[in-house]
């Protein structure tokens, strides 16, 4: 929902809420990795767009009885400021972020999280240090996007009120994904961090920026596939098993649209995450 240094966050918060709640609500801060367009090409930590590196022996991700999903991003995580995070990523080697964004069908298939048969229509790859990598053209069909380095930093990251992991330090109980009666959802409070920073963005870690509801709830209810309530014990407990590794917002720069200005999401359960198991994480995408 919001970034920025702690000192400007809690210098925000305390304009807004009780010394005692603001210092709570700090202490469920995470750090991310904010990306963006970087000057020096060589210089950055990945990029947006451009032609993905991949092994020999690697297929380019398809979507059966679809097509070729599209090259998204590039991160280099050996250039990551990883140690600052609080997520398990590696400490070199590459992940590839594939999507299928309809080029090749004008945009008649969706990749939604609620349609298990539509999930082969996201991807990351991740390439070892060790591979031996070669530039690989798209498939016939697909063109690939503007290439955008990227540059790094790491920001304090806040979450949605509602947020479960949010809810539960201050309104335990109250309804999943709407406000409730507290100061830290008040509208003079939001309508602040709403100024402060109102940018999706592309980010690595962290509490996820959303364009609506956290996205950790859509994935929660699309791994669940009915068996738990929205509001109910379950989908909030299945809240708490991911983190964020990555969202894409849309990018002129890149020629990146997805919907109406909205962004991309990949998330992760952190076992899967120490395990490399990167096949695991789950995708799902927002807009306006």
């Amino acid at each position: 929902m919001t970034r920025g240094s702690r000192d400007a966050l809690r210098s925000l918060a305390l304009q807004h809420l009780s010394p005692e709640v603001a210092e709570k609500w700090l202490g469920l801060l995470r750090p991310g990795v904010r990306l963006e367009a970087a000057s020096d090409p060589d210089g950055g930590v990945g990029r947006l767009g451009g032609l993905p590196a991949l092994p020999a022996s690697a297929e380019w991700p398809v979507w059966d009885g679809h097509g070729p999903l599209s090259f998204i991003a590039a991160v280099d995580c050996a250039r990551l400021p990883a140690a600052a995070l609080d997520i398990d990523l590696p400490d070199a080697g590459t992940l590839l972020f594939f999507y299928f964004d309809g080029q090749v069908d004008g945009g008649e298939a969706l990749v939604l999280a609620e349609d298990r048969d539509s999930w082969a229509g996201a991807r990351v790859l991740y390439v070892a240090a060790d591979d031996e990598v070669a530039e690989r053209d798209t498939p016939p069909g697909l063109k690939p996007y503007p290439t955008v380095p990227l540059a790094a930093r790491v920001e304090m990251t806040a979450t949605e009120p509602w947020h479960p992991s949010v809810r539960a330090a201050f309104a335990p109980g109250a309804p999943m994904g709407n406000g409730y009666n507290h100061s830290v959802c008040s509208q003079e409070f939001l309508d602040a961090l709403w100024e402060f920073d109102d940018e999706v963005g592309h980010q690595i870690g962290g509490h996820a920026h959303s364009v609506q509801n956290p996205v950790e709830i859509e994935v929660a209810e699309a791994i669940l596939d009915g068996e738990g309530s929205w509001g109910g014990p379950r989908v909030s407990e299945e809240v708490g098993n991911w983190v964020l590794l990555a969202q894409f917002d849309s990018e002129d720069a890149a020629g990146m649209m997805w919907g109406d200005g909205g962004a991309l999401y990949w998330l992760i359960r952190p076992e899967d995450l120490a395990e490399r198991r990167f096949e695991r994480a789950m995708f799902t995408w927002q807009c306006g």
